[in-house]
């Protein structure tokens, strides 16, 4: 008896099952296609933008994923045309509200990652903030994981997507 109320508050402890990763169409990262090469709108209010897709989360119960970058970076554009596969589009339509967030060369729009508790230098980018739809972040630990996504597999991109949405 004492071995299943130990399991079961283990399970409980557990955190929510992540969703399962799309398959990616594409192999490799070198089949993927350019579809946009400037995604960041440098003149954009990043501040109402966040504000908006965490309106909108709370409304669709999605989390909010926020992808801080900048158009001069290959790692930035890889994710970006990556979640553009329609595989990817239609994953990321029913798991995250996702505003993209110019950075500028670290030097813009560091309001955002502040929020969250992020003041130092950004590590990288792109780095995402993931967070529910009552603003906790849920990767914090992982933020800069894509931000060597050039060099990662399309399925471990999927997977990194896939870990973090509900």
């Amino acid at each position: 008896m004492k071995n299943i109320l130990a399991a079961l508050l283990l399970l409980a402890a557990l955190p929510a099952m992540a969703a399962t990763a799309p398959k990616p169409s594409i192999a490799s990262l070198q089949q993927l296609p350019v579809v946009t090469l400037q995604p960041y709108d440098e003149a954009a209010n990043a501040d109402a933008q966040v504000a908006a897709a965490f309106a909108r989360a709370q409304k669709s119960h999605k989390r909010v994923l926020i992808d801080l970058g900048g158009n001069w970076c290959v790692d930035c554009l890889v994710l970006t045309n990556f979640v553009r596969l329609p595989e990817m589009r239609r994953f990321m339509d029913a798991h995250y509200e996702m505003v993209l967030v110019d950075v500028g060369r670290f030097n813009r729009n560091l309001q955002i990652p502040a929020r969250f508790g992020i003041t130092k230098r950004l590590e990288g980018v792109p780095a995402l903030l993931i967070a529910t739809p009552e603003g906790k972040l849920v990767n914090g630990d992982n933020i800069f994981a894509t931000a060597d996504a050039h060099s990662m597999t399309p399925q471990s991109l999927a997977a990194y997507l896939a870990k973090y949405a509900d």
